[in-house]
This record gives C-alpha cells, sequence and structure tokens, in this order.
C-alpha cells in the first residue's frame, strides 16, 4: 500500500518554491511512476485549445492529442471528476494509447476554477487502483495545483 502522506511530503520538497512548470511535473511523473506499484505509464495530459496534450511523463509511449470528452483521460476533464477504471476494456470509448493498460486513474488538475491537465496513471493489473489511491492521488493534485499550477503561465 502507498504511504500517500509520505508521497505528498516529498511532492511539496521537489515542487514548493521552484518556479519551473515543465520541470516540476517531470519529476512529479518521477515521483508517481518510482513509488507506486505496478505501473506503466505515469503523466500528463495539459490542456491546450480546448483538447488535452501530452506533457511530462514516464513510461511508454503515449497518445498525443486527446479530444475532450473521449476515453478516460477525455472524460476525466469534461465531467471535472476523478475516474477510477478497474477494467479500461470496459470503459465507453476507451483509447488504447498502449495496449497494455489495462485499469486507469484519470485526476483533473485545476488553475483558476477550471481544468488546466489532467493526471493519467496506467496499470497493466485490472482492479489495480482503489479508493484510497483516488484520496491519495487527489490530494497530491492539490499539491500540484498549489505549487505548480497556480503561478504557471497556462
Amino acid at each position: 500500500m502507498t504511504d500517500y502522506k509520505t508521497l505528498i511530503l516529498q511532492l511539496e520538497a521537489l515542487t514548493g518554491g521552484i518556479p519551473h512548470f515543465v520541470a516540476n511535473l517531470a519529476n512529479a511523473s518521477a515521483l508517481l511512476y518510482q513509488t507506486l506499484e505496478d505501473l506503466n505509464w505515469a503523466g500528463f495530459y495539459l490542456m491546450e485549445g480546448g483538447r488535452l496534450v501530452l506533457g511530462p511523463f514516464q513510461g511508454r509511449t503515449a497518445c498525443i492529442e486527446i479530444t475532450v470528452g473521449h476515453g478516460v483521460c477525455g472524460t476525466a476533464a469534461a465531467e471535472d471528476a476523478t475516474q477510477l477504471v478497474a477494467d479500461v476494456h470496459r470503459f465507453p470509448g476507451h483509447i488504447a494509447c498502449d495496449s497494455a493498460s489495462n485499469a486507469e486513474i484519470v485526476v483533473p488538475i485545476h488553475k483558476d476554477g477550471a481544468v488546466a491537465a489532467v493526471l493519467d496513471i496506467d496499470s497493466p493489473s485490472l482492479g489495480r487502483f482503489t479508493e484510497a489511491d483516488r484520496e491519495g492521488l487527489e490530494a497530491f493534485v492539490r499539491v500540484l495545483e498549489k505549487n505548480v499550477f497556480a503561478g504557471s503561465g497556462l
């Protein structure tokens, strides 16, 4: 089980007072990828021109653009709600960027009250993510909103 309290303290230490947006997101994705077990992808899609565009990540190659409202990431952005998906193959409109992904969790990230990005994490194991992961990753995103997105030019 992931120690989200420690993970969040590590994120605070990595991003607090650091003004480099891309570097902060790169470190955040690396921190998740090295800390959470059983992942094949951890990273960000950034809102640009009404669509989600690939940002910093760790893992296998990924889709570059995702339309808001499509797939797990696009649904999270459109509904402004975390999507915890035990089996992506049963998710209507799932976009198979990586055929090894079987479970996914996507958390919206806000700036000035609007969705500015999403945190996307994939696993090759069905049912990998839990409510504890949802709560921990939503707290992780709140740190990003405060330390990274609040001062960004996004």
